[in-house]
């Protein structure tokens, strides 16, 4: 059987992941463990009172089959990946983190740190469950991870509609007056790496042709977001050469992402272990 794991930090908006969890656990017929990250030093009463909540949010669950609550120990971009590995789950599923606004300047947030850390999907659980996707969205650079996020979305929601952009950066004289974009040198590297990108994985045989629109990447997400409406973004955890880096725009989606978002890494690329 698949296991799932799904956070929580017992809050009210955790209950989108327990939904989120319960929905794709029926499609899946995977069992769904919810788990809760206490510090080391957390006392007697904080523990009896985690454990109560963490029972509750179990029992009082969407689905047939209830969670199995689990309480862990430690930071939870240590704790739950290493959760997930030991139970070889497919999936984590995780909600918000809550807002600093100076401090997530300065450093990663705890879901940025899981994400880096866990070798499987990661899926934040952002809007209310109204049903399986029905309409997925990748925001694909043609690496092996934009490639393992759709793959991974396809496996969640195998009926849903499924499109992709790429976001074509011009350089200066591409942007010329009188330059054709579509005759430009960007452009035809672009299609090349396309074509390799769709020949060399395994991709939603519903996946329309990738589309590759010049501008900037939140333009142009920004743009097919509206017209399409997708009820789920993809998007590769890394861009660059650097497997312990997250990718600037998978950041900013992780942040304030429109709607729920799918964060995958390519199969061979190493977790990063948080310190």
């Amino acid at each position: 059987m698949s296991t799932l794991i799904a956070a929580t930090d017992l809050s009210a908006q955790s209950a989108r992941v327990v939904a989120r969890a319960a929905q794709l656990a029926a499609r899946l017929e995977a069992r769904v463990i919810l788990a809760h990250v206490l510090p080391e030093d957390a006392s007697d009463e904080a523990r009896r009172d985690a454990r109560r909540a963490l029972e509750a949010a179990c029992a009082d669950g969407p689905g047939a089959a209830p969670p199995e609550p689990v309480l862990l120990d430690g930071r939870p971009e240590t704790a739950l990946p290493r959760l997930a590995g030991e139970e070889g789950a497919e999936f984590m599923i995780l909600g918000l983190h809550r807002l600093r606004p100076v401090l997530d300047l300065l450093r990663l947030t705890t879901m940025e740190r899981i994400v880096l850390a866990a070798r499987v999907p990661v899926l934040l659980a952002h809007r209310p469950v109204e049903g399986a996707y029905a309409s997925v969205l990748g925001a694909v650079d043609f690496s092996p991870a934009s490639a393992a996020a759709l793959t991974a979305a396809a496996h969640l929601s195998p009926e849903a509609r499924f499109c992709a952009i790429h976001a074509l950066q011009l350089g200066l004289i591409d942007r010329l007056p009188g330059r054709s974009v579509q005759d430009s040198r960007a452009m035809a590297g672009a299609v090349a790496a396309r074509d390799a990108w769709l020949a060399a994985h395994s991709l939603p045989p519903g996946l329309s042709l990738p589309e590759i629109i010049p501008g900037g990447v939140h333009e142009v997400l920004r743009y097919r977001i509206a017209e399409l409406e997708p009820d789920l973004l993809t998007i590769g955890a890394h861009s660059g050469q650097d497997p312990s880096q997250l990718g600037n725009y998978a950041r900013d989606l992780m942040r304030e992402p429109p709607t729920d978002v799918l964060v995958a890494k390519a199969a061979d690329a190493p977790a990063h272990n948080p310190r």
